[in-house]
């Protein structure tokens, strides 16, 4: 008698199946929120290992922004005697450091996710994404609390009688100022980090590139005092109108306009879809150049 084995093709419950990527279109942020308990551990590395070992620990997130605005004040508002729209030197070089610094440290970090994480991606899969996603977390947490100081001195200046005006409509469009910056940062950083890849030597031209970038913001003068026929070329960097509205929301002095805000808004959208673009296609071979 013959037996007669019938064989069923087993079926596979994975949880998790990995496939290729073949749409550079595809930015798979279904799959970045699956991941949202490893950006927070990232959030949480980047947030403890900044000032670890340090006597001050995260008094530093408050002392580097007051530090640097008492040397702008003193070099350029009492040395150099640099315009502030009327504004007190100090409200005034704060508001642009605390601005430019959350879009700075954003640039800086995002722009090196490939060459310093190499190790941990050639290990394990994750959704790449994840890290420059977690960086933006991390600064905009330091973000937060630059932010209350800055509020805290708008207060001090107000009790003293400086006449300080916030504009509350422009007020309530902090949130769309803090996605556009973090938009720039990170469609910057990730076209960057993509690129050093190939191109080391961009790592060098980063943090000088940002340094420059910053003297062709109205980080330590305004709009204003610049010369008419100038202030088209100025307006054409994205984060111009940025730095404006938000000296124009807290302290009520600022050159913008609603077109000049969509303008960086539409910029930021399109630098980031390129980006991202560019890093998903990058992400597919980075592991042999890198």
């Amino acid at each position: 008698m013959n037996k007669t084995t019938s064989l069923q093709p087993q079926t596979e419950d994975w949880d998790l199946i990995i496939q290729p990527q073949r749409n550079l279109l595809d930015l798979r942020l279904g799959e970045l929120w699956r991941y949202r308990d490893l950006i927070l551990l990232f959030v949480r590395r980047d947030f403890v290992a900044a000032y670890k070992q340090t006597i001050l620990g995260p008094l530093w997130y408050l002392i580097q922004p007051l530090l640097t605005t008492i040397t702008f004040t003193v070099i350029f508002g009492r040395i150099a005697s640099l315009p502030t729209d009327g504004l007190p030197e100090f409200l005034f070089y704060m508001s642009g450091t605390v601005i430019w610094s959350y879009f700075a440290e954003c640039l800086n970090k995002t722009s090196n996710t490939f060459v310093q994480n190499a190790h941990l991606f050639g290990k394990v899969y994750f959704p790449r994404m994840a890290v420059p996603v977690s960086i933006l977390i991390s600064n905009l947490i330091t973000f937060l609390m630059q932010f209350v100081l800055f509020l805290g001195f708008v207060g001090f200046f107000a009790l003293r009688g400086t006449p300080i005006r916030m504009n509350l409509a422009w007020v309530a469009l902090s949130p769309l100022l803090l996605l556009m910056m973090a938009g720039l940062g990170l469609g910057f950083g990730i076209i960057i980090s993509s690129l050093t890849t190939k191109y080391r030597d961009l790592r060098f031209l980063v943090q000088f590139g940002v340094q420059l970038l910053m003297y062709a913001t109205p980080v330590i003068y305004p709009v204003s005092s610049i010369p008419a026929r100038f202030q088209p070329l100025l307006q054409a960097n994205p984060m111009t109108p940025i730095v404006e509205a938000f000296r124009f929301a807290f302290l009520g002095a600022g050159t913008v306009n609603a077109g000049q805000l969509l303008y960086s808004f539409v910029f930021m959208v399109v630098l980031v879809f390129l980006g991202a673009v560019i890093f998903n296609r990058v992400e597919q071979t980075f592991m042999d150049t890198v």
